[in-house]
């Protein structure tokens, strides 16, 4: 994500759907002055004793209006985000209007292909799908949306993006002995995916 990102030194970024901040202090670390949003009230509160002042972060919701006004931000990162979001389109469309002309994305998914595989039917079903997290206090039902790429990929262009770039990462290296059957699953097939999706700088007339 970070590599697809690029140098952010100088730029105002949005991390978008922060979690507990584990981009926002990657990004300001790399010299960047960091905004971010989660939906959760407990993300909110960890991400804020992560970064203390160094950050503004709020809790706001995508795919509803974002507290930001146009064109605030170079560059937005939203890490394993936009599948848990009913009205992915939405979402879209406030990302790309609080970017600067010129400015990119970059957004990771759980990868299609790997969702369908994995709860069957048709791959170009449009459903909510739920899957049973681990937690200490049990286990929690976690909702999320499944589509096929060509409908994502739609949501992000229909907004007025471009694709600039798509990854589907292997896993890393240091994978290999900790996670060894995972490891071994991801270099098999995919699990996410990555999108860097550019805003179009304004072409003066005459």
């Amino acid at each position: 994500m970070l590599e697809a990102l690029g140098a952010v030194a100088g730029c105002a970024v949005l991390d978008a759907g922060c979690g507990p901040g584990f981009y926002a202090l990657a990004l300001i670390e790399a010299g960047a002055t960091v905004s971010g949003f989660d939906a959760t009230e407990a993300m909110v509160a960890l991400a804020r004793d992560r970064l203390g002042v160094r950050a503004e972060i709020r809790r706001a919701f995508l795919g509803d209006a974002l507290p930001y006004p146009d064109a605030t931000f170079d560059r937005c990162v939203c890490a394993l985000a936009i599948h848990y979001v009913a009205d992915r389109p939405a979402a879209f469309v406030e990302l790309h209007r609080v970017l600067r002309p010129g400015g990119a994305l970059v957004v990771s998914t759980q990868h299609p292909t790997t969702d369908w595989l994995r709860k069957g039917g048709s791959y170009f079903d449009r459903v909510v799908e739920t899957d049973e997290w681990k937690s200490p206090f049990g286990p929690r039902d976690v909702r999320f949306w499944r589509e096929p790429l060509t409908d994502l990929c739609a949501a992000a262009t229909g907004a007025g993006f471009v694709i600039d770039l798509l990854v589907e990462p292997r896993p890393a290296a240091s994978m290999r002995d900790r996670y060894p059957d995972d490891y071994e699953d991801l270099l098999r097939r995919p699990g996410f995916l990555i999108l860097r999706l550019r805003k179009l700088p304004v072409i003066p007339l005459g």
